[in-house]
């Protein structure tokens, strides 16, 4: 679920700049494509889930690779954020594509804990042999 949300920063606009030329409001749409390092995090973002489905013979290795893409997403968040910052004159509209790498996050720190609890009934059964 982490790597389909991410995957749809793709397809969806992250934001959307508001300026007043001449009196006419333009608006410049803000994409994941049209920018090179927010293009490469959002591939890693999308790649490190997809990866991680099948590390599942060593959970502290997909307990790592979930952190790294909690820290994928968590800086893809940060340069998004900077690069919205316009001059006052301009307005910046979010939209869906800046809040799906947020349900992504969610459901990565939720495998951490599914593979946390996953690694605790394996020990456990290692107890009792």
């Amino acid at each position: 679920m982490a790597a389909l949300f991410s995957s749809g920063v793709f397809f969806l606009d992250l934001f959307r700049v508001h300026t007043m030329v001449n009196g006419v409001d333009t608006v410049v749409p803000y994409r994941t494509d049209q920018h090179f390092p927010i293009l490469i995090i959002a591939i890693v973002m999308v790649a490190v889930p997809l990866i991680n489905i099948f590390m599942f013979k060593d959970r502290k290795r997909q307990i790592r690779l979930a952190a790294a893409g909690i820290i994928a997403i968590g800086s893809f968040l940060t340069k998004v954020l900077l690069d919205a910052r316009v001059e006052p004159p301009a307005t910046v509209t979010y939209w869906v594509g800046a809040v799906l790498p947020v349900i992504s996050l969610v459901f990565l720190v939720l495998a951490i804990i599914g593979i946390r609890k996953d690694e605790k009934l394996v020990r456990s059964i290692d107890r009792l042999r």
